[in-house]
C-alpha cells in the first residue's frame, strides 16, 4: 500500500504530515510506503527524510493578490509555466508510483499533485487547518472525497457540509513528553519567576520582537522569558537586548533563533504562558498541552484566517486575542500582568483542554487505513 502526501512546504503543512505518518506507522501493516510530492524547501527535506518518507520535488506557484508590476509578472510565470509544469511532473510521478490515495495538507504547493492525482483517478483526501480556507484548498475541495477539518464544522467557510469531517489538527504527540527539569538544563533557567514562552513562528516575527523589546526590562522584572526570534532577526534582537538589559535581568532572558523539536517540547513543558501568532498548528499544540496563551494574529494572513482561528479558539476561554493594529507595548504588558495577578491561568487551561483534539492524527490515520483495506 502506498500513500502520497502533499502540502505547501511550510512547517504548518509539514508537521501534520509527519504526525499522520507516525500514526499510520503505529497501526498500519508492515511495508506501507510513504511518499511526499511537493515544492522544495530546506526545512521539509530534512524533516521528511528523518521520517523515512520518500521525497520528490516539483515546481509549483501561487497567485499573488497584490497589485504591483513585479507580482503581475510573477503571477504570469506561475500560472502559465510553473503550475502546468508541476502538474506534468506530478502526473509522471503518480503514474509511476501508483499510490492508493493522496493525502493533501493544502497550500499552493499541493495544487499540481492533487490535480494530477484527480486526472489519474487516485482518491484525494484533504485536510484544512483554518477556519477560512485559502484559495488553493477551496479549489482542491472540488477534487476531494472527504475534507478533514480542524475547527467546528459550523465555523468553517466555503466547504460543502456533506464533505467535512471534524477531527482537529494533527499534532506531534512527541510534544507531550516535555520535561521541566530538562528545560532548566537546556535553557539555563533560574526558575524563580513565572516563565513566558514567546514564539514568532519558524521565520520569527520582527514586529512581535519589536513589541517585546519596547517593554523587555519591565517584563523581566516579573517574568523569565524564552524568546524565539526567528533566524533572520536573531542578531538584531541580540544587539538590542545587550543594550537594554544586564545583570540579573539578563539571566532571566533566554534568546534562541529557532526551537527544534526536542527543544520546543521542553520549552512548552516549563512555560506558564505562551505568546504567539495564531496559525492553526500552534493553536492545536497549545490546546493539546493545555497552555494559556496570548495570540497576536498576523494581519496579512490570507482571508484574515489567523484572526478567525484565534477568535474561534477564544470562545473556549483558552486564550486572549490581541490584534496587532491596535496593540501598544504598555497595553500588552498590562494584559500579561492581569493574567497572572487575577489568576486566570487555570480557567484558560480548562478551556484549552475542552477545545483540544489530541488524537487527530490517529483518527485520520485510522480513516485512511480503513479506506485502504476495504
Amino acid at each position: 500500500m502506498k500513500i502520497v502526501f502533499t502540502g505547501g512546504g511550510t512547517g504548518g503543512h509539514i508537521f501534520p504530515i509527519i504526525a499522520v505518518t507516525r500514526a499510520l506507522k503505529k497501526i498500519g501493516p508492515f511495508g506501507m510506503q510513504y511518499i511526499y510530492i511537493g515544492p522544495k524547501d530546506n526545512y521539509s527535506k530534512d524533516a521528511l527524510e528523518k521520517e523515512e518518507i520518500s521525497t520528490y520535488y516539483i515546481l509549483s506557484g501561487k497567485i499573488r493578490r497584490y497589485f504591483t508590476i513585479p507580482d503581475f509578472f510573477a503571477n504570469i510565470i506561475d500560472i502559465f509555466f510553473r503550475i502546468p509544469l508541476g502538474i506534468i511532473q506530478s502526473f509522471y510521478l503518480i503514474f509511476t508510483i501508483s499510490p492508493d490515495l493522496i493525502f493533501s495538507k493544502g497550500g499552493y504547493g499541493s495544487v499540481p499533485t492533487v490535480i494530477a492525482g484527480w486526472i489519474l483517478g487516485v482518491p484525494i483526501y484533504l485536510h484544512e487547518s483554518d477556519v477560512s480556507p485559502g484559495l488553493a484548498n477551496r479549489l482542491l475541495a472540488k477534487f476531494s472525497k472527504e475534507i478533514f477539518v480542524s475547527f467546528p464544522v459550523k465555523d468553517i467557510e466555503y466547504f460543502p457540509m456533506n464533505k467535512m469531517l471534524k477531527v482537529g489538527n494533527p499534532t506531534r504527540e512527541y510534544l507531550m513528553n516535555g520535561n521541566k527539569e530538562r528545560a532548566k538544563e537546556v535553557f539555563k533557567l533560574k526558575g524563580e519567576k513565572p516563565l513566558i514562552l514567546i514564539l514568532g513562528g519558524s521565520q520569527g516575527s520582527q514586529r512581535i520582537n519589536d513589541l517585546i523589546m519596547e517593554i523587555l526590562p519591565q517584563l523581566l522584572t516579573n517574568y523569565e522569558i524564552i524568546h524565539q526570534t526567528g533566524q533572520r532577526d536573531l542578531k538584531r534582537v541580540e544587539k538590542q537586548t545587550n543594550a537594554l538589559i544586564s545583570g540579573s535581568l539578563k539571566e532571566s532572558y533566554h534568546l534562541v533563533s529557532f526551537l527544534k523539536e526536542d527543544e520546543i517540547r521542553n520549552a512548552y513543558a516549563v512555560a506558564d504562558c505562551v505568546v504567539s501568532r495564531a496559525g492553526s498548528g500552534i493553536i492545536f499544540e497549545l490546546a493539546m498541552l493545555k497552555k494559556p496563551s496570548i495570540l497576536i494574529p498576523l494581519p496579512e494572513a490570507a482571508q484574515n484566517h489567523q484572526a478567525k482561528n484565534a477568535y474561534t479558539y477564544a470562545k473556549y476561554n483558552a486564550c486572549i486575542v490581541l490584534e496587532e493594529n491596535n496593540l501598544t507595548p504598555n497595553f500588552f504588558l498590562k494584559r500579561i500582568n492581569d493574567l497572572f495577578e487575577f489568576n486566570r491561568l487555570e480557567d484558560m487551561k480548562k478551556g484549552a483542554e475542552n477545545f483540544a483534539k489530541p488524537y487527530a492524527a490517529d483518527i485520520i490515520a485510522k480513516y485512511l487505513l480503513d479506506f485502504l483495506i476495504k
